[in-house]
């Protein structure tokens, strides 16, 4: 398998794109996510975050059997059969669901003392972390399938993946000062 051919290069660069706009609602999460801790734990969460993305997408690439077996239906539901995959999706799905009409809640229902709020909104590093960890396998799920129909080949998906973690870790911080400063991108992401 050559790198640099025209097809390789095709390939790369198309799973770039892809890993770079799959990435975007990622690192929104990861900043929504690390916006509820102290400012100066932030942006190491964030970090963590896409550090803790690429690594899981790379460990689901390695696994590429593993991964593909995933569309393999395990039973069936009314004539559908539901593979693991769908089965994580789903999850994922359900978790993206509970959080996001947690923080709607959140932010229309803000309690009305300062101080009040300020102990809700307490949030320890580790469970910032476990949250994006579940929605990292999430997303890289989707994303690694969808890299395997592109590019079978393993060494381009993991450059796609590095250079696209790259651009996210570069725009990461102009992402969360968006989102932090208009709200309602919370609410929309």
């Amino acid at each position: 398998m050559e790198l640099f051919t025209a097809s390789s290069l095709v390939a790369l660069l198309t799973l770039v794109a892809l890993e770079i706009v799959l990435g975007i609602d990622n690192v929104i999460f990861i900043a929504i996510l690390a916006g509820k801790l102290p400012p100066e734990r932030q942006e190491r969460a964030r970090q963590m975050g896409i550090g803790l993305a690429v690594f899981s997408r790379i460990l689901l690439l390695l696994a590429i059997s593993w991964v593909i077996g995933l569309t393999k239906p395990l039973f069936e539901i009314m004539g559908h059969g539901i593979s693991g995959r769908d089965l994580i999706l789903l999850a994922g799905g359900l978790f993206l669901i509970a959080k996001s009409t947690h923080e709607i809640h959140e932010k229309l229902e803000a309690l009305d003392d300062k101080e009040e709020r300020t102990v809700a909104k307490a949030t320890t590093v580790a469970s910032v972390i476990l949250q994006i960890v579940i929605i990292d396998i999430v997303f890289s799920l989707d994303s690694v399938i969808t890299a395997i129909g592109i590019s079978g080949e393993l060494p381009i998906m993991i450059v796609a993946i590095l250079i696209a973690a790259g651009v996210m870790l570069v725009f990461a911080g102009t992402i969360a000062r968006f989102v932090e400063k208009h709200p309602t991108m919370k609410i929309l992401a």
